[in-house]
Formats: C-alpha cells, sequence, structure tokens
C-alpha cells in the first residue's frame, strides 16, 4: 500500500460528475488491493465546514501525496454535470 489510511491526497485529475478538480483535497478512507494491475483507494471529499460532499473509489496514478510547500485553497463547489 503505497497511501496510508487516513492520510490526506490530492487528486490528479478533475472528476466533472462530482464537481471536483485536480488539486483538490480528499482524505484514504479504504484501500482496494489487486493481485494485478493497479491498486484503488475510497476517498471521502469534505467542504470547508467538514461536511462530506462525495466518496469515490480511484486508481493509485489518479491521487497525489500532499507535498510540504503546497497551499490549500478555497473554491466554490459548482453543480455537479
Amino acid at each position: 500500500m503505497k497511501f496510508e489510511l487516513f492520510s490526506r491526497v490530492a487528486l490528479k485529475t478533475d472528476l466533472p460528475e462530482y464537481a471536483l478538480r485536480r488539486g483538490d483535497v480528499a482524505t484514504i478512507v479504504d484501500h482496494h488491493p489487486v493481485s494485478v494491475g493497479e491498486d484503488g483507494y475510497s476517498l471521502e471529499v469534505f467542504n470547508a465546514l467538514g461536511e462530506t460532499i462525495a466518496v469515490v473509489v480511484l486508481a493509485e496514478s489518479e491521487i497525489a501525496p500532499m507535498m510540504r510547500n503546497e497551499v490549500l485553497q478555497i473554491r466554490m463547489l459548482e453543480q455537479a454535470s
């Protein structure tokens, strides 16, 4: 497992069906190991008040670790497509 459970990660891809964008922050809530191919992770995405807005499953290559030299920002959540 590359990422630890309950760690924060950044999305590496847009998810328009959830109104999420590359760079949005999510928390890993489950790991989905596979014997062949790429592991997956269930991610929970919260709004600025800590309320859950989405739970998604992504491949390991679609998320990135948070880096010390990155800054979080607030944006308005647009209506999902």
